[in-house]
């Protein structure tokens, strides 16, 4: 997509006009159409660490995917707390019904009545509430994975923000420049010094340039819609104007950072709580196939002069002799499940190692493209325009060399803001392959080039 852009531009820049234009009567040529006028943004926001921090605390509360995986945290919560050690106690009443050749109730009694009560016996509860604790457990793995991921959405699209309101200004400022240029050479046409192709040409480029602006101003709209759709926020609210800072220092890959980021990245931290999770499913497993045992006491007595007769206490416990294969089968199946787990988080832990060296290498590759634009390019750019410019007012030069030279003043001040950005947007996937938290984290490593502030 970035070379996308930059070939485009670059179109635009240099194209000329492919036919020949019908001479006119020497006059004022026509008044140039002014270029659509940027909304001035009321402030800037240099996109420091801290600046970033704020809105994610936005993100945090306001994003409607963060509340619905901290109300599923708390679901899981309220159902470890559901788990109970005692069952409910089960009450029965009866009564007997007798011929004359049954039982004399007057004796043993026609009303029945008995309470028994399962006893929490072989761990089988303990083992429930420890898979019930894992699973809230993982839960708020998620929710932290989750936000960790949107902070890195969050930094993403501010920085692409920042990037649009660097290219509007940038191009505000070319169109402003071809107007001038325009004018210009109007006035050299109507002194007979310059010629009526010349004015059309800078005009045609006007024209370009105004529509140039006008596609990056709805580039930068729609990347403060994104925005504000991650903030949970009116997708219309404007935003003022972000600035990109400085080309961070050099990170170079380091085998210690790398096993730090193996350690600490959060969807690892999940994978490893669905792990425990996976162990505590097969321990309930397992413990399922004890027998559950439960006590009572039952009474009868007589309904006539309500004397009580007789009592028994009972001890009743289930028999698993028919379901043996089924209990192994559930076994089974909790066990595969804990193998799956271990090797999607073995698999995953190498993808992280190869996400971190990767991202070191575009790092590094973003960092030296912006030092080579803004410390050998952009000079060597803005000087041959001002060469390019003299000749031409003097006389001496062409229009085509004013105008690549212009244009590869502003490819080179584009490419050198696409850089910058895209070092920070790797630098936000690198913080969360880290599970750094933040931005702050690294600026705090003096990665950043950006001092520290006293609070970090």
């Amino acid at each position: 997509m970035k070379t996308k852009c930059l070939l485009f531009f670059a179109i635009l820049l240099s194209q000329t006009p492919g036919g020949h234009a019908q001479p006119v009567a020497p006059a004022a040529p026509p008044a140039p159409a002014a270029p659509p006028a940027p909304v001035a943004p009321t402030n800037t926001v240099l996109l420091t660490p801290a600046a970033i921090t704020e809105f994610a605390e936005q993100l945090r509360t306001n994003h409607p995917a963060l509340r619905a995986l901290a109300a599923r945290r708390q679901a899981a919560e309220h159902a470890t707390n559901a788990v109970r050690t005692w069952e409910d106690p089960q009450f029965t009443f009866g009564g007997f019904v007798t011929s004359s050749k049954g039982m004399d109730p007057r004796q043993q009694g026609d009303l029945y009545y008995g309470l028994e009560q399962k006893l929490p016996l072989f761990g089988k509860a303990q083992a429930m509430r420890t898979a019930a604790a894992t699973e809230a457990a993982v839960e708020d793995a998620r929710l932290g994975y989750q936000f960790q991921v949107l902070r890195r959405e969050l930094a993403k699209a501010l920085f692409r923000k920042a990037l649009a309101d660097g290219v509007v200004a940038l191009t505000a400022e070319d169109a402003l420049w071809v107007e001038t240029m325009v004018t210009t050479a109007g006035e050299r046409y109507q002194t007979g010094v310059g010629t009526q192709f010349d004015v059309l040409r800078l005009q045609n480029e006007q024209a370009r340039r105004n529509q140039q602006l006008r596609t990056e101003q709805t580039r930068r709209e729609h990347e403060e819609v994104a925005l504000n759709r991650l903030l949970n926020r009116n997708l219309r609210l404007p935003w003022p104007r972000l600035q990109l800072p400085p080309p961070a220092q050099p990170l170079v890959y380091a085998p210690k950072l790398e096993d730090y980021a193996v350690r600490n990245e959060p969807k690892l931290r999940v994978m490893e709580r669905e792990i425990r999770q996976a162990e505590a499913a097969v321990t309930a497993a397992r413990k399922a196939r004890w027998p559950d045992v439960s006590t009572g006491i039952t009474g009868r007595q007589y309904s006539g002069d309500g004397g009580f007769r007789e009592g028994a206490f009972t001890v009743t416990f289930s028999l698993p002799w028919f379901n043996g294969r089924g209990y192994g089968s559930d076994i089974a199946r909790q066990q595969a499940r804990l193998h799956a787990t271990e090797l999607d988080a073995s698999d995953y832990r190498l993808g992280v190692r190869e996400e971190f060296h990767q991202l070191t290498v575009r790092i590094d590759a973003a960092r030296r493209e912006a030092v080579l634009y803004s410390e050998d390019i952009v000079p060597r750019s803005r000087l041959a325009l001002t060469n390019a410019h003299d000749n031409w007012r003097a006389g001496q030069g062409l229009l085509s060399d004013v105008l690549e030279a212009r244009r590869m003043l502003v490819d080179g001040e584009t490419a050198s803001a696409r850089a910058v950005a895209e070092q920070y947007q790797a630098l936000a996937e690198l913080v969360l392959c880290c599970g750094l938290g933040d931005l702050e984290a690294l600026q705090a490593l003096g990665v950043l080039g950006i001092e520290p502030t006293e609070n970090h």
